[in-house]
């Protein structure tokens, strides 16, 4: 059967992926975005975030059981492991440099890993200024690249890729003011071959469709869903209409 990774380094498709983070979702709340989903299915489910109190094995867990799709970790930190997961985005903050980040967790994470067999797809994850403060440069302690220095963000992207890592996650942060600008995504679009994954501040069909045609291979919403689950088929529409 063929990897996810398979999938997204397929770059004539549009990808969406839908990031669940487990801190903001009950029972109920679940259990209404598992009908959502299976009405009008993304192509990923990303479970995690920067806190996250709440152990991810039950959420990924729910996810499984309720939907047939791909459930990937999108690890926060080290809690956020678990071999019910089908994979994992196994972040590599390059925009920082803070070591625990870099590498110092996955050297912690690479053992558990290896014992629970899941697809690992090694992600050179930066954070963008959007504008505001958001929990994951807090948590990280790193500074984001400036919106308005896209040639740091084409080298840093550029080094990612020297360094073997699998695709580029350009991320404006959870709940961030605004998303990453079409500008900075195009430069680093134009510089790498690799998958260009786009998160954090994308909370409209208007938004998204700017993303995608600024050169993103597949987004990731979060809060936008949250506040409206509804708008996962919105979403899929798009994608669908740029992949017919």
């Amino acid at each position: 059967m063929n990897s996810f990774y398979d999938k997204l380094r397929d770059r004539s498709k549009k990808r969406f992926a839908l990031l669940v983070d487990p801190d903001n979702y009950d029972d109920r709340l679940l259990n209404e975005l598992t009908g959502h989903i299976n009405r009008n299915p993304p192509d990923l489910l990303l479970v995690g975030g920067s806190m996250t109190s709440h152990p991810i094995e039950i959420t990924v867990t729910a996810l499984k059981l309720g939907t047939k799709l791909p459930v990937f970790i999108f690890p926060g930190n080290l809690f956020q492991l678990t071999d019910r997961a089908d994979g994992i985005l196994f972040l590599s903050m390059i925009s920082g440099r803070n070591p625990a980040f870099l590498i110092g967790n996955h050297v912690l994470a690479a053992p558990h890993l290896d014992r629970a067999g899941i697809e690992i797809i090694p992600t050179g994850y930066m954070l963008i200024e959007n504008g505001h403060a958001t929990s994951v440069e807090y948590m990280s302690n790193t500074r984001p690249i400036p919106a308005n220095k896209p040639e740091i963000a084409v080298a840093t992207a550029m080094a990612g890729e020297m360094l073997g890592l699998k695709t580029i996650y350009l991320e404006a942060g959870s709940g961030a003011a605004r998303s990453v600008g079409p500008d900075m995504i195009r430069r680093v679009r134009k510089r790498i071959s690799l998958p260009l994954i786009v998160g954090g501040g994308i909370r409209s069909v208007e938004c998204a469709r700017e993303v995608y045609n600024a050169g993103a291979d597949m987004i990731v919403v979060g809060t936008a869903l949250e506040q409206d689950p509804e708008l996962v088929s919105s979403f899929c529409a798009l994608r669908n209409e740029l992949n017919s």
